[in-house]
């Protein structure tokens, strides 16, 4: 068994490939629909690291799983890519990431997104954070484990690579219906080196309300949309306080778990114009007791009141996006006691477990096949957000948890 010293060498010497690694994938603007090139790249560096690859399609049938997302869009010619070793018949293990990076507003960014920058020792970039720096990591732990000479990277590791899981986590799903598991799953997800183990329900819904529009001359005679969607908008946070105003076991450890976000909001097309239409995107976080339709029909509810001081307008409201369960892995659990343990004894102090008012696509492994998988990532800033970035520093001390928790999980 290798000593932490070797360990710790061995992903410092490594580190600037994985970065380097890193740098080129958030290069590649994997946005929604625009995945394949970051796909076709991930997929070039897992076989020079020996794996052998394939491409899984997500079939646009994928829409009628009673546990897909709604999809924006078809996904002729989006796939996952798989990585897998020889099977040596023993334990089996998975590395789940998704490749898909969040939209973003360039006004707001210090510098351009999809140019990687290194400052004071992280790297900015769309996806940095969230999740490109935890493939890197999860890189360079194998990188790390090759360069000490261990077996433990021809053993039963699949690495998989999937497409909207910001959006439907339809990618995931069409995976594990196309037969891809294991006996544990790790998602190297930002979590600042911390170990998460669940989150919540999300169901997102799309408002479309039509209120014919006008020139402003007739503002003061014509419904105000733009007071409307500010009441709807009200609306919406009265009903995150009723979210959170009893919340269940176990999510009662987070502050106000069930967040109501909207999103996006288009509203008018010229100034001297009353807006015809207004449309609304909603996140809306909630308890496992409630149902997508039932969230859908309180949205509803919610908006048909809001409009009945605004003359009646026609709407239509639908789910739209994410259809996600809530989902916990247990604090005892073997898994979460392998990854602590080597988190500890590489670092020397046990990292924290928690639960977050999000979701992840672990929750299709502990839900549907019963499969253990938690996320455990780096150290990011601004996920989401403008000049998001990852700590490299934090990448290197991932990757030698990583195969620290390797080393012990495939000894014989």
């Amino acid at each position: 068994m290798f000593t932490n010293d070797e360990l710790t060498a061995a992903v410092k010497a490594e580190a600037p490939h994985a970065f380097e690694f890193l740098a080129e994938l958030v290069s590649r603007a994997s946005l929604r629909g625009e995945e394949s090139s970051a796909q076709e790249f991930v997929q070039l560096t897992l076989e020079k690291l020996g794996f052998s690859t394939s491409r899984i399609e997500v079939p646009d049938s994928i829409s009628d799983d009673p546990l897909a997302g709604v999809p924006f869009a078809s996904y002729e010619g989006r796939f996952n890519v798989l990585g897998t070793t020889p099977l040596s018949g023993g334990r089996t293990l998975l590395f789940n990431g998704h490749i898909d990076v969040v939209p973003v507003n360039e006004k707001t960014w210090s510098s351009d997104p999809f140019v990687p920058v290194i400052r004071d020792g992280w790297l900015f970039g769309r996806g940095a954070g969230d999740m490109k720096g935890g493939f890197a990591m999860a890189l360079l732990s194998l990188l790390a484990l090759r360069r000490l000479g261990s077996n433990v990277g021809k053993r039963d590791i699949s690495f998989l690579s999937v497409i909207e899981e910001e959006y439907t986590g339809n990618g995931t799903l069409a995976a594990i219906r196309a037969g891809v598991s294991a006996d544990a799953v790790i998602l190297p997800e930002p979590t600042n080196l911390n170990i998460l183990l669940g989150g919540i329900a999300i169901t997102w819904t799309k408002i479309v309300i039509r209120f014919g529009g006008g020139h402003a001359e007739s503002a003061d005679r014509l419904a105000s949309p733009a007071q409307a969607v500010a009441r709807i908008i009200d609306g919406f946070s009265a009903l995150e306080s009723e979210l959170n105003s009893n919340v269940p076991e176990p999510y009662s450890e987070i502050a106000n778990p069930f967040n109501v976000n909207v999103g996006v909001i288009n509203l008018g097309e010229w100034p001297s114009s009353v807006p015809a239409v207004a449309e609304l995107e909603v996140r809306i976080g909630h308890p496992d007791s409630i149902d997508d339709e039932e969230i859908l029909n309180r949205a509803r509810l919610l908006v048909g009141k809001v409009l009945e001081t605004a003359g009646n307008p026609k709407f239509e409201i639908d789910l739209h996006g994410f259809k996600a369960e809530g989902y916990v892995l247990a604090d005892d659990h073997p898994l979460v006691y392998g990854v602590a343990s080597a988190h500890e004894q590489v670092h020397g102090v046990r990292p924290e477990s928690e639960l977050m008012g999000s979701t992840t696509d672990a929750r299709y492994y502990i839900n549907q096949l019963g499969v253990p998988a938690l996320c455990y990532g780096p150290i990011v800033k601004n996920m989401h957000g403008s000049d998001e970035s990852v700590e490299l520093s934090s990448i290197e001390n991932g990757a030698a948890t990583l195969a620290r928790f390797m080393l012990e999980y495939f000894k014989d």
